[in-house]
Parts: structure tokens; sequence; C-alpha cells
């Protein structure tokens, strides 16, 4: 196994790490929009709602990066199901089933061995965060609300965005969509 070390870009001054999000389609990503503006605290809402691949890539591997997705994306969008409304403890979060968008993410992995933090190298639980770092008691209130009518349903992957953090508000890369017609 050869192990890749980090190039000198990632350790610059400036060089962003690169985030890997899966978008959602248009009626979901308003959905959960909607449910962060709700729920999350107004000062810490900087983000639109999302669902994290990867958390930190390098920067310098972001035109390696764009290559890949180009090709992954050739192929019909990922199948994925909203299963369940969850507690963060001091946050709710909606769980995603998605088998095809966590091959996906493991042919991303697989590429970029060598690279992965820590964070990045296990499997993730794919899922959309609508509020964080509340107290334990209104998380509570607003899982049991959100609970309430809660029904699993199919959730619209339309394609996968790479972004620079700078530590505020993330600034868009790149996204690439899905261009073959689902199955």
């Amino acid at each position: 196994m050869v192990t890749r070390a980090f190039p000198p870009p990632y350790r610059a001054t400036g060089a962003a790490p690169v985030i890997l999000t899966a978008m959602m389609g248009a009626a979901d990503q308003r959905h959960f929009d909607d449910l962060r503006t709700r729920h999350f605290p107004p000062e810490r809402n900087v983000l639109r709602a999302h669902i994290t691949l990867f958390h930190h890539l390098p920067p310098s591997a972001l035109d390696e990066l764009d290559g890949l997705l180009r090709v992954l994306t050739a192929a019909p969008p990922p199948a994925a199901t909203i299963r369940e409304v969850y507690s963060l403890g001091k946050g709710v979060a909606y769980r995603i089933d998605s088998p095809e968008l966590l091959a996906i993410r493991a042919r991303i992995a697989g590429h970029f061995h060598g690279l992965l933090t820590a964070q990045d190298q296990g499997v993730p639980r794919l899922h959309i965060t609508v509020q964080n770092k509340v107290s334990a008691g209104e998380a509570k209130a607003v899982l049991a609300e959100l609970a309430a009518d809660f029904r699993p349903r199919p959730l619209d992957i339309v394609g996968l965005a790479a972004w620079h953090y700078r530590g505020g508000p993330w600034e868009p890369a790149f996204a690439r969509k899905f261009r073959a017609p689902r199955r």
C-alpha cells in the first residue's frame, strides 16, 4: 500500500480545503433550506442544506477531482431515500439511505486513497442537518415536531458539487450534474 503525503499546496496559507457534497433537486433543496431557516440558530445558519460526502479534500486535487466527477456524473443519478428524522443530541437531521451514492463516494475515496483525512476515510452516515448547536431540550422538541408526520420518501440527487472552505460560508468551486436518464 502506497500512502501519498499531502502536497505542499495543501499546507500553504490561503489554500482552502475542498468539501464535496451531493446536490439535491430544487424542490428538496427548498424544503430543507426552509427547515434550516426555521430551526437552525440564525447566526450559525450560513450554509444551504447539504449532504456532505467529503469534509476535507486537498485543494491541490481539485482539477483531478473535477475530471473524476465528469466521468462519474455521466451515469444516471443515484436513487436515494430520506429514511428517518433523528437526534444529533443538540440538533436534528434526516438520515439518507443511498447505496448508489455511497458507491460513488467509495470510488472517489479509492481514487484519492492516501490523501483523505481520518474523518473522510470512514463510510459516512449520509444526512441533512436542519438544526445544530441548540439546547438538548430545544432539539428534542423540534425532533418531536418533525417526526410527528414524517414518512420515508425519495430524495432527488441531481449532481455533485465541490466547495472551497475558508472558515465561513463555502465558496463554490464547481458542480457537475448527472447526465444520463434515471433508470
